[in-house]
């Protein structure tokens, strides 16, 4: 009985030790308070090191240790920085969103708002995809734009806005080729319209009107189609667009009369799109 009593206590002697160890290796690394300035300028030593996901960790530390301090509200700034480099532009945003939140009337909100869009604009995908992300980056340099029409960012929100517009009709375009491809040509006219009323300062109007013009003509909407090629001729006369819809309308012999072509003959007015 001794014995099997020595057994028993040596087992649950060691698997005490066994809980012990287990416990031990399961503590969490005690925690350190570090000043500041010293947590900040790590921070910025990683970022200047180009290592972004570093940095930004590290300048979300000195917001969680300092929360009040002036060092924490620019910390939150550099960290969406941080993330913005590293592409990871989901954190960007909502660290942006959290800074613009908290502090409204910072100096550096013009720039947060310009990051912001920047995070959007630089995730546009290609025509093909869906163009919600196009969207977001539109909506967001329009931001910048309204809210700071005079500051040094509203310029460059400008021109990224063109270009975010551009790829919006380039979507509309290619949805609408679809169709046209398909023979569903009221959904392609459809279409090539939407590039012509939302999008008229874009360069895809030439190909909309030349689009449009053989679209009509395939559902035998000849006046239609004359009036758009006019409107094409118009506005874009030295374009191969141009020289396309006149040769597809000339092919097929639509003449008015002897001497008289069917851009003399037609007198709508161009302004119904311009």
């Amino acid at each position: 009985m001794l014995r099997k009593a020595s057994a028993k206590n040596v087992f649950a002697a060691c698997g005490m030790v066994l809980l012990l160890a287990a416990c031990s290796g399961n503590e969490k690394p005690e925690y350190v308070e570090r000043p500041v300035s010293e947590l900040y300028n790590s921070a910025q030593d990683l970022l200047d090191a180009k290592e972004y996901k570093k940095a930004a960790e590290a300048f979300d530390e000195v917001e969680r240790q300092h929360p009040y301090s002036v060092w924490a509200t620019k910390a939150t700034l550099m960290s969406a920085y941080a993330y913005y480099q590293d592409n990871k532009y989901d954190d960007a945003i909502s660290a942006l969103d959290r800074f613009i939140s908290l502090h409204p009337a910072n100096p550096d909100v013009p720039y947060a708002y310009y990051l912001k869009a920047l995070s959007y604009y630089e995730q546009i995908s290609d025509v093909g995809r869906d163009q919600q992300m196009t969207q977001h980056a539109m909506d967001s340099l329009d931001d910048v734009i309204r809210r700071f029409p005079d500051s040094q960012y509203s310029r460059d929100a400008k021109l990224k806005k063109d270009l975010t517009v551009d790829h919006l009709a380039g979507k509309e375009m290619s949805v609408g080729r679809y169709y046209q491809d398909r023979g569903e040509y009221l959904a392609a006219i459809n279409r090539f319209k939407s590039v012509l009323d939302k999008y008229q300062t874009t360069t895809h109007v030439p190909e909309a009107l030349s689009r449009l013009t053989e679209s009509y003509l395939a559902l035998g909407l000849t006046d239609e189609a004359k009036r758009t090629a006019s409107v094409l001729g118009h506005n874009f006369p030295g374009s191969k667009w141009y020289e396309d819809s006149y040769d597809l309308l000339v092919g097929d012999g639509l003449n008015t009369r002897e001497g008289q072509s069917w851009w003399d003959s037609t007198t709508t007015a161009f302004s119904d799109w311009f």
